[in-house]
C-alpha cells in the first residue's frame, strides 16, 4: 500500500493520481473535508475528469449533516484498501489528516462511550471555559493542544469525566490498528514554504469562485449545526461571512488565506515531526520534475 502525505495544497492529490495510474492504484482519501458530498470546490477534491482517470474511494460519499470520526473513516478505509487488493490494485492511501492517517495504522483508543449527559454539557460551554476546565482535570491533555481547539479540547473533557482516566492512558491500548498486516510504501511531501503559501493563497481564490460560493449557500441553507466538522473546514467560515455580507470579497479573501496558510502551517510541523523517522520526507515542490521524480521514488520502493 501507497501512502503519500502532508500539507494542503503540496499537490498530493497530483501524485496519487499519476501513481494509480503508474501503477494499477485505486486512490483512497485520507482528508477530512474531501469526505464530505457538499464541500468539492471548498474542499479541493479531485475533479470529475481527474476521477474518471482512476478508481477513487472515500471522496464526497458522506453528507454534511453526519459528523465522520476517525474511527469512522479507519473502518471505511480499511473496506476500501480490502476492496482494492480484492481487484488487484495497489491502495494509494492520500491526505492530509494526520489524526486519520495515525487511527488507520495505529488503532484507536478502547474509549468507552461517553455519557450523554456529560457529552451535551461539555459542548453547551464555549472553547475557553472547556479549555480552563480541562488544565484542571487533565493537565497533561492541557498542555498538548491548542486553547482554541474546541473538538479535541470537548473530547478529552468529556473522556475524562465520563470515564475517570485521562485520555492519554486511554490512548496507551490502541487496537485495530493495520500497521502489520500491509507493506507500507510512504512518502512524506514537505516542499518549501513559500511554494506552498503562494498555492494556497491560490487555492482559497479558487474556493471563491461563483461554485465555491454556491457550496456554501447550500449547506448554510440546511441549517446545521454549525459545530458539525463539514461547516468547520477551512474556508467555510470565511466564504460564509462573506455571504452573510458580514465582510467584503477583499476582507473574505484575505481571511481565507491567512486561515488556509495557517492550516498548512500546523499539517506541515505535524507530517515533520509525527510519522516515524523512516519515512521518507520530499522537500523538493512538484514541478520542474518534481513529480516525476516522486513519482519514480515512490515506484522504484513499491513490492514487485
Amino acid at each position: 500500500m501507497a501512502l503519500i502525505a502532508g500539507p494542503t495544497a503540496s499537490g498530493k492529490s497530483a501524485l496519487a493520481l499519476a501513481l494509480a495510474e503508474a501503477a494499477g492504484g485505486t486512490i483512497i482519501n485520507a482528508d477530512s473535508a474531501q469526505v464530505y458530498s457538499d464541500l468539492r470546490i471548498v474542499s479541493a477534491r479531485p475533479t470529475p475528469q481527474e476521477e474518471a482517470r482512476a478508481p477513487h474511494r472515500l471522496y464526497g460519499y458522506r453528507d454534511g449533516a453526519e459528523a465522520c470520526s476517525a474511527a469512522d473513516w479507519a473502518a471505511d478505509a480499511r473496506a476500501a484498501i480490502a476492496e482494492a487488493q480484492g481487484q488487484g490494485r495497489l491502495p494509494v492511501l492520500v491526505g492530509g489528516t494526520g489524526l486519520y492517517i495515525r487511527t488507520l495504522l495505529d488503532g484507536i483508543a478502547p474509549v468507552p462511550e461517553i455519557d450523554p449527559a456529560i457529552r451535551a454539557s461539555v459542548r453547551s460551554y464555549t472553547v475557553l471555559h472547556n479549555y480552563a476546565a480541562l488544565e484542571l482535570e487533565d493537565p497533561v491533555a492541557a498542555t498538548r493542544l491548542r486553547p482554541s481547539d474546541s473538538t479535541r479540547v470537548a473530547r478529552a473533557l468529556e473522556v475524562v469525566r465520563s470515564t475517570g482516566r485521562p485520555l492519554a492512558d486511554w490512548q496507551k491500548e490502541r487496537s485495530g490498528g493495520i500497521a502489520k498486516e500491509v507493506e507500507l510504501v510512504p512518502l512524506v511531501l514537505l516542499p518549501p514554504r513559500d511554494w506552498l503559501y503562494e498555492r494556497c493563497d491560490r487555492r482559497f481564490e479558487e474556493m471563491m469562485s461563483d461554485e465555491g460560493l454556491e457550496e456554501v449557500r447550500s449547506l448554510l441553507a440546511r441549517g446545521l449545526n454549525p459545530m458539525l466538522p463539514a461547516l468547520r473546514a477551512i474556508g467555510v467560515r470565511e466564504i460564509a461571512a462573506f455571504l452573510g455580507g458580514e465582510i467584503d470579497r477583499g476582507q473574505a479573501l484575505a481571511a481565507g488565506r491567512t486561515a488556509t496558510r495557517q492550516y498548512a502551517k500546523r499539517q506541515y510541523t505535524w507530517f515533520s515531526r509525527q510519522p516515524p523517522a523512516d519515512w521518507p520526507r520530499l522537500p523538493e515542490p512538484l514541478d520542474c520534475g518534481g513529480l516525476a521524480n516522486a513519482l519514480a521514488d515512490l515506484d522504484a520502493r513499491l513490492p514487485r
